[in-house]
Order: structure tokens, then sequence, then C-alpha cells
């Protein structure tokens, strides 16, 4: 073999996280039939509605079966991958029928759904490296953002800007219609309003909310979405770097580095041009406020409608981490960095804690709130600096109730396990967390096969959205407590992680049948994992992977068994392992971070087997 190896034997007692974590996989394993026996036809289309006109919807169907290659990636069963790629196919199929998906992308549709649908293939892309379909699929869908495909001319190449909020594989959709609307009007009336200048209601009132369902108000709030929302750019755009980087992960070529980096620029300069804060509409002409009478705030997705700050802070994060990834540069997370500390300046106390506004309209700063520590952890993950972590220390300086997690954390969809407890356990914290991660896992799994069990619903009822709730397959708990990372920002973000597992003998992603592995550690410079076969009659080998996608190198460490420590010696950024029958160890390896090109081609087999 020529790469470092580490050989460990002696039968030892597993311990109860490790026999838990592979009962889990399993059950996950045999739970995934049930719910792709009641969920889809033989063709694999969903059982729902034959009929679906609305813009938004086609992300519920992919999200229903996203998590699958993901569990892949863990661990999970052949049939977990063949699954997740032939459900990919059959519901753009679907859709295709439906209208809203052409030419294998949504039509037209933004940026908080497609972030919602697309990390499917970047998983399929994990789970299978070198697949030519793959590939030639994330040519295609990047082509469409930076002006390479003349059919989706989403793309302004001299104002660096996309062309609407509302783009895909049609190109900018600069008119929205009754029929894109319709289903959801009984669910916006509820929302607040999108404008302050509607009637019916005080515009300064934070709680200001219209019916949408009344046709003459909605012909208003038409044509003000019309005139005011579609035409221009806005910072939910900023999740389609994920795509763009996709790209750039299947081929290394520069050009889509280069447009990540040039689009992330350019929304940097549109927040110097505004004082330190993100405006969230540029109009046609580029400039701020162009169709908002001069306004910085009110756009689609923006600052004030429909969910505030998080529309604008979540994509700075997944554009600087996509931007980090490719240049090693952690600078390029200031965007989102100074938009987070830009709210926290904003502070008030209420009820003996600070709150930071979430939206802004005529009035001002409003809906303040508990500042929300999920990004603060992405960040301080992510570039492990002293400068995120103080960050973090300041706004959440009593981390105790972090510890919790809810035991039905997977009930609205398929994943979103909240990264705090992790967190606290990273930091040393929480000595709970993995017996309670996988024990919350296990219930949710459990809710989803009750659901399923008791669903007699007419499959004509079947909204878009029905079988989200009811996906068994909730891996993310075992990826933080298996890689060492929070897990991927749910909305676009990509999975980057201290460590990636492959099984040797199988040559595939995830950890190989009866092994475990449980991160207690990470930081700049270092991760801390055990490893244990439950398997006490047959040894596995086991290769782990410095970074998701090979970013990380490997520069060292040691292995602990027992009270015997010895060295081990490696320079690369995959380290072979084989685990005996009953064999557990502790790795301490150091890293050397960003030390390579991101790609998703994953081990060069024959360098690793010498076959």
């Amino acid at each position: 073999m020529n790469i470092a190896h580490v050989g460990i034997e002696g039968r030892r007692a597993a311990p109860n996280w490790a026999i838990g974590q592979r009962h889990l996989i399993g059950a996950m394993n045999r739970a995934a039939h049930s719910f792709v026996r009641h969920a889809t036809r033989e063709d694999g289309s969903l059982k729902q509605r034959s009929v679906w006109t609305s813009m938004d919807g086609t992300d519920n169907g992919y999200e229903a079966f996203m998590s699958f290659p993901l569990f892949y990636l863990v661990g999970g069963d052949d049939h977990i991958r063949t699954t997740a790629r032939r459900e990919w196919e059959a519901i753009t199929a679907q859709y295709e029928g439906y209208g809203t998906v052409d030419r294998g992308f949504v039509t037209g549709f933004d940026w908080f759904h497609h972030s919602e649908s697309y990390p499917y293939i970047y998983y399929l892309s994990m789970s299978e490296p070198g697949r030519a379909d793959d590939l030639d699929r994330a040519r295609a869908y990047a082509a469409m953002y930076i002006g390479d495909d003349p059919l989706a001319p989403n793309w302004d190449a001299d104002r660096k800007m996309l062309r609407s909020p509302l783009n895909g594989s049609h190109g900018p959709r600069l008119e929205t219609t009754l029929t894109d609307w319709d289903y959801h009007r009984p669910i916006l009336a509820n929302y607040l309003a999108p404008f302050e200048d509607l009637p019916g209601g005080d515009a300064g009132d934070p709680h200001f909310c219209v019916d949408w369902t009344d046709d003459e108000l909605f012909d208003q709030i038409l044509q003000r979405v019309n005139e005011r929302m579609t035409h221009g750019d806005v910072p939910l755009n900023l999740s389609s770097t994920s795509l763009v980087t996709h790209a750039y992960l299947h081929t290394g070529d520069d050009r889509y580095r280069q447009w990540v980096l040039d689009y992330l620029q350019a929304w940097m300069d549109r927040r110097d041009a505004n004082d330190g804060i993100i405006p969230d509409n540029v109009g046609p002409s580029g400039q701020i406020g162009e169709r908002m009478d001069g306004k910085w705030w009110g756009g689609y997705y923006g600052w004030r409608w429909p969910h505030g700050a998080r529309n604008i802070t979540e994509p700075a994060f997944v554009a600087g981490s996509c931007a980090a990834l490719m240049t090693g540069d952690l600078s390029w997370l200031d965007l989102c960095r100074s938009q987070l500390d830009s709210l926290w300046a904003l502070r008030r106390e209420e009820d003996g804690g600070w709150k930071v506004p979430a939206r802004h309209s005529d009035g001002g700063w409003f809906d303040f709130r508990d500042p929300d520590p999920w990004l603060y952890i992405h960040l301080a993950y992510l570039s492990q600096s002293t400068e995120d972590r103080d960050r973090l220390d300041e706004v959440f300086p009593d981390r105790s109730h972090f510890a919790g997690l809810p035991p039905n954390w997977g009930a609205g969809k398929a994943g979103i396990c909240p990264p705090k407890a992790w967190h606290v356990w990273n930091e040393g914290g929480n000595p709970g967390f993995p017996d309670q991660v996988q024990e919350t896992t296990l219930s949710s799994m459990h809710r989803a096969l009750e659901q399923i069990e008791s669903d007699e619903s007419d499959p004509e009822a079947r909204e878009c959205y029905h079988f989200q709730r009811m996906n068994p397959v909730v891996p993310e708990g075992l990826v933080q407590l298996t890689m060492g990372t929070p897990a991927a920002l749910y909305n676009g973000g990509l999975l980057q992680s201290h460590l990636m597992y492959y099984d040797i003998e199988r040559r595939r992603p995830g950890l190989p049948e009866g092994m475990a592995a449980r991160v207690e550690r990470v930081d700049d410079q270092s991760v801390d994992v055990v490893l244990v076969n439950t398997d006490d009659v047959h040894g596995h080998l086991l290769l782990l992977q410095a970074g998701a996608f090979g970013e990380h190198s490997f520069t060292g460490g040691s292995a602990q068994t027992d009270d015997v420590t010895s060295q081990v010696g490696v320079n690369d950024r995959h380290l072979s392992v084989d685990l005996g029958p009953g064999a557990q160890t502790r790795l301490h390896l150091q890293i050397r971070r960003f030390a390579h090109r991101p790609c998703y081609d994953g081990p060069d087999w024959e360098r690793i087997t010498g076959v």
C-alpha cells in the first residue's frame, strides 16, 4: 500500500455509543425501504397530486429524498445510493411534466428554494466520484449562471449581477402571474405584508399583514411585485455560488472560481457603497434602490419580506464559504461577518437580554429577536479563527443552554439537526452529546415511520411537501458526530468537514460495515477521532481523507490504544487504518487545512491498494 498505514489489533468490548451508532445506521437502511414503498410509484415518481402549477414546490419534491445521498456518505447501504440517483431522475421528470422544470433545471424561481433543491446533486457527486453524467450536469447548470447558456441569460457580465431574483433554465423571470402565486396566497396572507403602501393596515406596524386571497388586493400586490421586485439583483442570489463551485469541484476550471469571486466581490462593493449594510435590491442598471424609490431595503427576500435578515446573512455565508474552499482565503467570509456585526451593533436590551433586529422598513429597524447562533457556529467552525470564536463568545457568553437537542428535530424536514449541542461537545463540554444525538436521531426516525404507517391520504390531495415530513433517513446528527462538522448549511451550503471516510474493500465513500466513528475535537491544526470495529469476527480497512473534498492534508499524529501510544507518520490527504476484529483506537491527527485544490475526484484507488 503506497500511503501511510495504521494497523490496530486486539478485541475489546465495544462502547455503547459505537453499538448504538451501528444499530442506528442499520435501522435507517431498513427504514428507507418503507419510505420508498410508501412515497414512490414503480417509475420512482412521487405519489402526489398529478397537477402542479405554482412556481413554488419543486424544491419540496427534491427535498423528500435529498438526505439519501448524504446518508450514503456516512455509511448507508448501496441501495441508498441507487435510490438517491433513481429518485433525482424520477422527480426531475415528474416536475418536467408539471412544467416547472425544463432541461433538467427549475425554469425560474428564487435561490431560497433553489438552494433547498440542488445540494442533492452535490451529495450525488460525492457519492460516486467520476461519473460523466454528473460532470455534464454540473457544467450545464453552471452555464445558466455564468453567461454560457443563451437559453438562460441570467447573468449580466458588465454589471456583475444576476438579472432577476427569479431565475433558472428559462432565464430571468421578469413578470409573475396569478398562476405562479395562486396556491400560496392563503399562506402568504399570514406573513408580513411585502409592501408598506398597501391598503388595509398601518404601514408602521411590524405585524402588518394583508389578505392575499382578496382578488382586488392581490392585483395590487402582483403589480408591485412585478414593478419593484423582479427586475435586478438581490443578495439571495449569492447562494448560486455553490452551484458554480460545484462545477469547479468537478473540473478545476478557473473560470468557475473566478465567477464566484467576482460575484461575491460585487456584493462586497455594494455593501461598502451602502455604509456597510448589504442593500437588498439592485436595479437593472446596477443602481441600489433603482426600482424601490432609492431605498436600499424592501426587495424580494430582502431586509423586510418575507424572512428578513436570514436571507441576507445566510447567502453571504454560502458564497464566502465557497470562496474560502476554492482559495483557502478565509477573508471571503467577511461579507457575512460584517452583517452579523452590524446587526449586533444595533442590539437593544429587552427582558434582561440582548435582541437584534431582523427587519428594516421605512420606519427603520424592527422585529428585534434573540440572536441565532447557527451562523456564528458555522463561521467559527470553518475559519477556526480566534476572531470568530471571540465573536461567538461576545454574543453568546453563556452556552450552557446549547447542550440540549429537541427530540423531534427532524419533524419538519428530514434534516437540519441544530449545531449547538455539537458545538459545545467540540469545545470540550456536553459529554452526553454522542448518546443524545443518536437517541434523538432514532426518535426522529421513529416519528417518520409512524407517519408513514398512519398515512391514508388521497395522493391527489397531497401537496408538494407531503413526503418531507415522513422521511426516516435523517443523517445530519450522524454527520456531526462522525465527521466533526456542524454539517452543511441546509440552504445551499457545501459539506465542509475535517474528515471523510471511505471503505477500502468496497471502494466507496462511508464507514465500512461494523465500523463506528466519533470525532471528539477539531481545531485549526488537528482532529481527534475514535474508531471502533464493532465486528468481533472480521477486520475492516478504512481510509481517512482530510477534508470532504480532499482539500486538507494530514501532517502527522498519533494512535492511542489502551495505554499505548504510537506515532503516525503521514504527509498526505489520505491515511489507511486497518482495524482488526473488535479493535478500537483513538487517533490524534495533525492537519494542514486548504493544502490542496478541492475536488470530487475521491481516492486514487490504484495508488492506495496497489491494484
